[in-house]
């Protein structure tokens, strides 16, 4: 297994024990959130674990307060399998001094409209998303070039990179899951096949226990991939899924296994980002399709390493998600979300990464090449003139993210063109 760098989710929780008492690691199967805290709980109740799974029901239907006995922080591992957990906790954490109490994992959005769960737990329990591994985390990208900084004004320096775009092609297709990483050839991509014979055949179904058909949720999944990085509605999804599949569904069927992705967090779709502009031009609000990896949609789509680089307007939709997948990541140190700006008059900006003080970034994401990145580079310089800064502030950077390059470094215009395998937190 190859070494990776400290996750960045080590440090956010760590963070939010020290102001909370409990957190709540919320993300897709796989991604790492048990190992995340167990390194720092210092005793621990799988919930999911067969030798004890009756035994432990029946307690937490009784006397949930029982399963909080244990040092601190307890981390209660895939606790949803047992709803009553939730006000147990949030009960225990009124009654405790200090913070950093209590850990809950979970593979499903807990759904707060169940009997079980009295109360929200706002002020008590604090949430956080953890996604597969970032290209800085598993070590293949080089971090010569820190979002952070870019953020603070210093100036910018450059950067170098590594990365081939053969071998992005590659980690396009394998995904951040952190149990791949190090894997090589078909073995790597064979997991994530694997991924979404778990999902269509099981998982699917269990957020709400509404029973769905697989072969329904490979085609719809299927259809998300293909329209990965745009804002269509599911009007558009249904007619897609008619045009280049043997079967067809209404709007509402699409809703509901889409709904249930999401709760499982495979889907993590973009919300828009409304500015202050100079002008009136409307700015669409439709949220932008992304999965939480770009090996889910690569699989769902049955393409390779090989296909992607024969199809390179594919690469670019597929590649645009994994850099979404990494800039979260990274945002979520500095207070930061993810964000997508499209007007009526068709001029876009592909991320806004938005902080908390209200200082902003923009991020047109290109495969690379002077004629995409001189596109970029254009769009960028337009949107922010429509961005009335006696309202808000200056962005703090416009970038150029791209997928071929050996090096970063900025355009006489102020424009950044960075290599994905250079960035860091």
């Amino acid at each position: 297994m190859k070494d990776y760098r400290q996750r960045i989710a080590d440090v956010v929780l760590a963070d939010k024990l020290s102001g909370k008492g409990a957190v709540l690691i919320e993300g897709p199967k796989w991604c790492g959130k048990t190992t995340t805290a167990e390194q720092i709980a210092k005793s621990i109740l799988y919930m999911a674990d067969q030798d004890s799974l009756k035994r432990n029901l029946q307690i937490a239907d009784f006397k949930p307060s029982r399963l909080l006995e244990g040092a601190t922080p307890r981390l209660l591992d895939e606790w949803q399998i047992a709803p009553k957990l939730w006000d147990a906790v949030r009960f225990a954490v009124d009654h405790m001094p200090g913070f950093g109490h209590f850990i809950l994992t979970g593979s499903t959005v807990p759904d707060e409209r169940r009997d079980e769960i009295q109360h929200s737990g706002t002020g008590r329990i604090s949430r956080m998303k953890m996604r597969p591994m970032s290209l800085w985390e598993s070590g293949e990208s080089s971090g010569t070039v820190s979002l952070s900084d870019l953020f603070s004004q210093k100036e910018f320096e450059g950067g170098d990179s590594s990365l081939s775009f053969e071998k992005l092609a590659f980690l396009v297709c394998r995904g951040g899951w952190p149990s791949v990483v190090g894997m090589e050839g078909k073995i790597a991509l064979d997991q994530s096949y694997d991924y979404i014979e778990s999902v269509t055949e099981s998982d699917i179904s269990k957020p709400d226990g509404v029973s769905r058909d697989p072969d329904s949720a490979r085609r719809i999944m299927h259809s998300y991939a293909r329209l990965q990085g745009t804002q269509a509605a599911y009007t558009v999804i249904r007619d897609d899924i008619a045009q280049h599949e043997s079967d067809s569904f209404n709007e509402d069927t699409i809703v509901s296994y889409v709904g249930a992705l999401k709760k499982i967090f495979v889907v993590e779709d973009m919300k828009a980002w409304c500015p202050n502009l100079r002008c009136k031009t409307p700015v669409r609000t439709s949220d932008t399709r992304y999965f939480i990896d770009p090996s889910i949609a690569t699989a769902s789509m049955g393409v390779s390493p090989s296909a992607l680089m024969d199809d390179l307007p594919t690469f670019g939709l597929m590649f645009e998600t994994l850099v979404v997948r990494d800039l979260r990541t990274y945002a979520e140190l500095i207070d930061g979300k993810l964000y997508h700006y499209l007007d009526k008059s068709g001029l876009e900006c592909d991320i806004v990464v938005h902080l908390r003080d209200g200082s902003y970034g923009l991020i047109e994401v290109k495969l690379g090449g002077d004629a995409l990145i001189e596109k970029g580079a254009a769009s960028l310089l337009a949107v922010a003139d429509r961005i009335d800064i006696t309202r808000m502030k200056k962005p703090s950077f416009m970038m150029v993210l791209v997928a071929d390059g050996d090096f970063a470094y900025q355009r006489k215009d102020g424009v950044i063109v960075c290599p994905i395998g250079c960035l860091k937190p």
